[in-house]
């Protein structure tokens, strides 16, 4: 259930500003916004005290700087000519109408031009050359009030393609951050569905943790009281990744919090009910492994089916390893579906331990798994560790052992039977091999 790793995104480049040197910086910011209908975008003054004074047109991520030089200076020379700054519109004609109505001085009317053999030519009158015209497009130039000249052109064949892979690149990046946001939004909602609280229990001590691959996951783990001694640590494995498998996830975790009553009883009943919604309200081939198991506080019992899921660990206290192995497939795929439910003890110093392959299929570099041997060894190690230091202990190991770009869910439940002393006050044996 990996993913392959996207490669970085290109770094943002554009440009930012041009200068142009003029006279007054005031009466420059309101010829270019008032006239022009430019807007002010920065106005603020440097260590070196030269104000910085910034426009830009309505549409455009390019800023024009409005830089006043010293009069005895170079760039004062430049005041009042041609500027080689090119300004694009749809529509030259009505542009120049609404400038030339605001007092904007054009040079000439608006023509039709093009680009011939790299020159351009005016085209009324003039008969028409045999080469490829690269683009061609309405012309114009005028002045702002110290004589700084710009030139105004519509849209050709070129700049539509060029404007259209501009609007194309902010959509899908504006598409991205919403899809971003939505996914932060679903992150957090699926945090909410882990579990918030942990019943306490006289004789056990146990503690889960999910560590997700992308913003959202299919693995889930759960503890559920049924009433004040008996509890459910559940956790399972949906196919596939994302959102689909988010939702597959809390579609299977609403359907055993409406139910989990019937586990007191009849888990098997239970079971069956779970994998027919699960059959019913899921697309065909979607699946989930499952591990679910009711423990006893009084009893010190365990029952547990395994649905097609990783062996479930139990560690004694004398470091001997069962493995709580299926009882049933997995959830999902067949209608006409059954389980049975197997049974243990838990005793003082044991140490149950449940996960899904991102625990033990998680590789280093040279391709070797963390397997379930160095869990067990972990858990061994670890033994007088509180159940969540240990989890945060086992999870730290896998992730030391495959410190690159994490490709599954890590999901892990360890649960500790307390101190003999704990279990004598209920009248419980206490030695493992009783």
């Amino acid at each position: 259930m990996g993913t392959s790793s996207q490669p970085p995104a290109d770094p943002i480049l554009r440009i930012h500003c041009v200068k142009v040197f003029v006279r007054d910086q005031e009466q420059s910011l309101r010829f270019y916004r008032d006239q022009l209908g430019f807007h002010l975008v920065a106005d603020t003054l440097l260590q070196s005290g030269e104000r910085w004074l910034a426009v830009a047109p309505p549409d455009g991520d390019a800023v024009i700087a409005l830089v006043a030089p010293p009069p005895d200076s170079k760039q004062f020379e430049l005041i009042g000519r041609p500027t080689d700054v090119i300004f694009i519109t749809d529509d030259v004609l009505a542009r120049y109408r609404d400038w030339s109505h605001r007092g904007v001085k054009f040079l000439s009317v608006p023509k039709l031009r093009r680009i011939k053999h790299g020159k351009m030519s005016a085209t009324p009158g003039s008969a028409p050359d045999a080469g490829p015209i690269v683009w061609g497009g309405v012309f114009t130039r005028f002045k702002d009030i110290d004589g700084n000249s710009f030139s105004l052109v519509s849209f050709d064949e070129v700049t539509h393609a060029i404007e259209a892979e501009r609007r194309a690149v902010a959509e899908k990046a504006q598409a991205e951050r919403r899809v971003a946001q939505e996914l932060e939004i679903a992150k957090q909602v699926q945090a909410r569905l882990f579990p918030q609280h942990l019943p306490s229990l006289k004789t056990l001590d146990y503690a889960g943790s999910c560590v997700q691959a992308l913003q959202v996951g299919g693995d889930y783990y759960d503890f559920l009281a049924l009433d004040r001694q008996r509890l459910c640590l559940v956790i399972g494995d949906i196919s596939g990744k994302g959102i689909a498998a988010a939702l597959l996830m809390a579609n299977l975790q609403a359907n055993l919090r409406s139910q989990c009553t019937m586990a007191i009883e009849e888990p098997e009943r239970l079971l069956r009910s779970i994998n027919r919604l699960f059959c019913e309200n899921t697309p065909d081939g979607a699946y989930a492994t499952f591990f679910f198991s009711e423990y006893d506080d009084q009893a010190g019992r365990l029952r547990y089916a395994n649905c097609g899921h990783l062996s479930a660990l139990l560690v004694r206290s004398d470091d001997r390893v069962e493995r709580l192995a299926s009882t049933a497939t997995v959830l999902g795929l067949f209608k006409d579906w059954d389980c049975s439910v197997g049974e243990t003890r838990l005793f003082a110093g044991d140490t149950l331990a449940l996960y899904t392959d991102g625990v033990t299929e998680a590789f280093n570099g040279d391709g070797e798994e963390f397997g379930e041997q160095r869990l067990l060894d972990c858990l061994q190690r670890h033994r007088d560790l509180p159940s969540h230091l240990l989890v945060s202990t086992v999870i730290d190991e896998v992730r030391c052992h495959s410190p690159h770009e994490q490709q599954d869910d890590i999901t892990l439940i360890v649960a500790k039977c307390k101190s003999g002393e704990a279990q004598n006050q209920l009248g419980l044996p206490y030695d493992s091999k009783v």
